[in-house]
């Protein structure tokens, strides 16, 4: 790269996860029996959604390095065993083979159903995190043409997800108008509104017969206002479909493929049909969640997936119309509650830190779901300035003040980078490489900080 900053920053970020999260991995000539535990970083758990997302960068290079492979098979084992165990949580302990100590979160949850301690860090039921198990087993599969991931603990884990889906498919009132068995509640003891859910644990209502799927919290862990989140259920759409192709393809499982692709093309539709919205300033938009009875949360939070990288989900292409108009939306001060701008750095942030941060990992979508070379280069620049002479990307920035931020390792956001970085060298390689790259080192200035 022509920045010496750029590649430094990437040499870090790039084996982050490899160097400093994997915490234990069982290796094994059976592909059933491998396991591997990852951890999201400063936080002793795995996280379904941060595990896939840690992973992504890796997944192209598994195909020729076998020991590579084995890492991600034993991820998608070690996922599927815990969708098993409870469908409905989001973070979890350490396996017990492997001999490391669970820690507590320290909270006190009442949640229905009820989980083991011992093997659930935490469990707020995120629809995202069932689309990033699937989303796992999809990269590998598209990577190695491997099919050994397809075990009977697979088949079962996959058959927890469409069960959630039909248990949660259904609004909060039955034809008659009784209230509906919701399955899921949630309640925390907490001061922080976004830390639990309303109505005894169920959150607002919602719409019956839509085709959406509920999600009680988004992927920052934040409680959902509307819970039929509409990025989570793209996502799963999206993950859904590629897995049923992979069955049929291999012609197994061809009742599970059939519903896989049922339902995939039914809650495309519903989004299409309940999640876009008539803005007065930007026109047609995607919203952000919806309750079905017409009701929408226009914003956009920082975290994945988010209305910014519908593309990189693959539901819409960049150049959908409809996208672009949201693009616009979030991506301005007035249009996204969330969009914040100071005097050091603007992205989009999140109610999970604060409306002084914005998260990094906006500003790497936004340049990879951007043709612009301006824009991009403009971004990463802004990142870079933001590593706060560390060499890593961080959870969030003040966007007064970088050098105030939170979490100095977080391995999810350091995957971005790295994510972001193959991208341009795939898309534009002139804006890095090169003596004509546009981003160059500036000769009195490293990660920001004059020498």
């Amino acid at each position: 790269m022509a920045s010496v900053d750029l590649a430094r920053l990437f040499e870090n970020c790039f084996p982050n996860t490899l160097d400093t999260t994997v915490r234990w991995h069982l290796a094994s000539k059976d592909p059933k029996k491998v396991q591997s535990f990852i951890v999201t970083g400063d936080i002793n758990a795995q996280w379904l959604r941060d595990s896939t997302n840690q992973l992504q960068q890796y997944q192209p290079l598994a195909k020729d390095d076998p020991a590579l492979q084995k890492l991600l098979l034993g991820a998608i084992n070690t996922q599927a065993m815990y969708v098993n165990e409870s469908r409905y949580c989001n973070a979890f302990q350490p396996p017990v083979a492997s001999g490391l100590e669970s820690t507590s979160n320290d909270q006190d949850d009442h949640v229905y159903p009820p989980y083991e301690p011992g093997v659930v860090f935490e469990c707020k039921y995120e629809i995202d995190s069932l689309a990033s198990f699937l989303s796992l087993s999809n990269q590998y599969y598209a990577s190695t043409s491997d099919a050994s991931f397809i075990t009977p603990l697979w088949v079962e884990a996959v058959e927890r997800v469409l069960l959630l889906i039909d248990e949660q498919s259904g609004g909060t009132f039955t034809p008659d108008g009784e209230p509906n068995d919701m399955t899921y509640t949630f309640q925390r003891k907490t001061t922080i509104g976004t830390e639990t859910l309303n109505l005894k644990g169920i959150g607002n209502p919602l719409a019956s017969n839509t085709s959406l799927v509920r999600s009680a919290f988004r992927p920052s862990d934040d409680a959902c206002i509307l819970q039929y989140f509409i990025p989570g259920n793209a996502f799963l759409s999206v993950e859904l479909g590629r897995t049923a192709q992979i069955l049929t393809t291999l012609k197994k499982h061809p009742s599970i493929a059939k519903t896989m692709q049922t339902l995939s093309d039914s809650i495309r539709a519903a989004i299409l049909k309940y999640g876009v919205t008539e803005h007065p300033d930007y026109g047609k938009v995607f919203a952000y969640e919806v309750d079905g009875y017409g009701s929408h949360i226009l914003m956009d939070d920082a975290n994945l997936p988010s209305l910014l990288s519908l593309p990189l989900l693959g539901f819409v292409q960049a150049s959908d119309q409809t996208y672009q108009n949201t693009r616009k939306m979030i991506l301005s001060r007035k249009g996204n509650p969330y969009y914040l701008v100071g005097s050091k750095f603007q992205g989009i942030g999140g109610p999970h830190i604060g409306i002084t941060h914005a998260w990094p990992i906006s500003l790497l979508v936004q340049a990879m779901t951007s043709d612009n070379d301006d824009e991009i280069v403009g971004l990463l620049e802004t990142v870079l300035s933001a590593s706060a002479n560390l060499g890593l990307i961080h959870e969030s920035v003040n966007v007064n003040q970088p050098r105030d931020y939170t979490r100095s390792w977080f391995a999810w956001a350091n995957s971005v980078f790295a994510h972001t970085i193959l991208d341009l060298a795939e898309r534009k390689p002139g804006l890095i490489f090169g003596e004509g790259a546009r981003i160059q080192t500036k000769k009195d200035v490293v990660f920001g900080v004059r020498r």
